[in-house]
């Protein structure tokens, strides 16, 4: 089974080449990945890197919102053990590009295909004293490699479903790597009596790191000077992450505004046909937020978010919140905007999301099929303060009692080391 798996991955190696030919982000992977071993040769020659006595922890995100998910952990895990060195690796280049910058980290990579020979360069070249996967990562020849060297692993805020391959018939290998981790901290019961019923013990409960992310923004957020000056005594509608979908309902809202709002619309793909497009669609209306400052910024009822990293920050400005991806894959992250106590709307493809099912479920959240029912909910929402002022309430409470994970995981983890 590992070496048909091995197989597949080279194959999925050759097709990312194949497709970086007309396609930005595969090209952006590969472009990353170039002259991949020379960096890490010259990188691991760094004079903290070669003590004899050091010790380095690897945390690995997929992308920009598994970190989000790990940066508690990553900072945490920092402030306590500040003999460690910390590498973080991404696998897609939204990840990698937004946060190579990030400063909690002492080394910043992309995480090479996963091939047995990858693997073993990779690994015995860093030498990693304990792995920190986020969420969904299962890199199985790398988790293989970790494990057969007693390295501790450790899986983070992970959710299990009864329709991923560890539980199907075929799935021995798979579910034998799966069982190779150290510990596995599980975001819900579900999750943990899924594993059980494989027969994985070693899960603990423990909650979303996320939750203790978002509230860390919210309870000190950056000023953004010309979001400040846009809102001001106004009325405003976040709308974060969007796809076009969301954004044909947005600008019908727009059109039947009734309460004099203002719109943030932060699109989820910021490259500069997208951005033409949504200027054009809402005309002499709209300021790019790289194009304008505090001044002309005023005379604008919607300001366009060009810019990638500030999104989190937005949602402080907010009235309502309006998050993309209900009508593709799935819903982006609802956490960044509750946490600033924002009633949550999104469309109809939210149930992988338990937080979603949950805030619907308190009313602090609500879902909509179409443009009719989100003007209709704005509405309502707006034309009664009491019903505005009791649903943020919700929103934020809901934030507030699930904080907590990154405490749980960090007393596992240092009875582990």
């Amino acid at each position: 089974m590992q070496q048909i798996y091995s197989i597949l991955i080279v194959c999925y190696g050759l097709g990312i080449r194949v497709s970086s030919i007309f396609n930005k982000k595969a090209a952006f992977w590969i472009k990353g990945r170039k002259n991949y071993w020379s960096l890490l040769d010259v990188k691991l020659s760094e004079q903290k890197f070669q003590q004899p006595d050091r010790k380095l922890a690897w945390f690995h995100c997929a992308s920009l919102g598994e970190f989000e998910q790990g940066r508690p952990i990553i900072e945490a895990f920092k402030l306590q053990h500040p003999n460690y060195l910390v590498l973080l690796t991404f696998y897609s280049p939204s990840g990698f590009e937004v946060r190579k910058e990030y400063s909690g980290a002492d080394l910043i990579l992309y995480l090479p295909l996963d091939t047995q020979s990858n693997v073993r360069r990779f690994v015995d070249a860093v030498k990693p004293d304990i792995v920190f996967y986020i969420k969904y990562e299962f890199w199985f020849n790398f988790l293989s490699y970790l494990q057969a060297k007693n390295i501790p692993t450790i899986l983070v805020s992970a959710i299990f479903r009864p329709d991923q391959h560890f539980f199907k018939g075929y799935a021995e290998w798979p579910r034998k790597v799966l069982s190779g981790f150290t510990k596995v901290f599980v975001q819900n019961e579900d999750s943990n009596e899924l594993l059980q019923f494989i027969g994985i013990e070693n899960a603990v409960i423990c909650g979303d790191t996320r939750f203790d992310r978002v509230e860390a923004v919210a309870s000190k957020p950056a000023e953004i000077e010309i979001a400040k000056a846009f809102t001001a005594n106004s009325k405003i509608v976040v709308a974060g992450s969007t796809w076009p979908a969301d954004e044909d309902l947005i600008f019908k809202l727009v059109e039947q505004n009734s309460h004099r709002l203002r719109f943030i619309i932060a699109p989820h793909e910021i490259n500069p046909e997208h951005i033409n497009s949504l200027k054009q669609k809402a005309g002499n209306r709209a300021v790019l937020y790289s194009k304008t400052n505090s001044v002309e910024v005023q005379n604008a009822d919607i300001l366009i978010i060009d810019s990638i990293g500030m999104l989190s920050q937005l949602y402080q400005y907010g009235t309502l919140a309006y998050i993309g991806g209900g009508f593709g894959v799935g819903i982006h992250n609802i956490l960044e905007a509750a946490a600033f106590g924002l009633p949550v709307l999104f469309g109809p493809n939210y149930h992988r999301f338990n937080e979603a099912k949950e805030m619907i479920g308190l009313e602090g959240a609500f879902s909509v099929n179409n443009a009719v029912e989100l003007t209709a909910k704005v509405n309502e929402l707006l034309s009664d303060s009491e019903k505005l002022s009791l649903t943020s309430s919700i929103s934020k409470n809901y934030v507030l009692n699930g904080c907590g994970a990154t405490d749980i995981v960090m007393r596992h983890v240092n009875e582990i080391l």
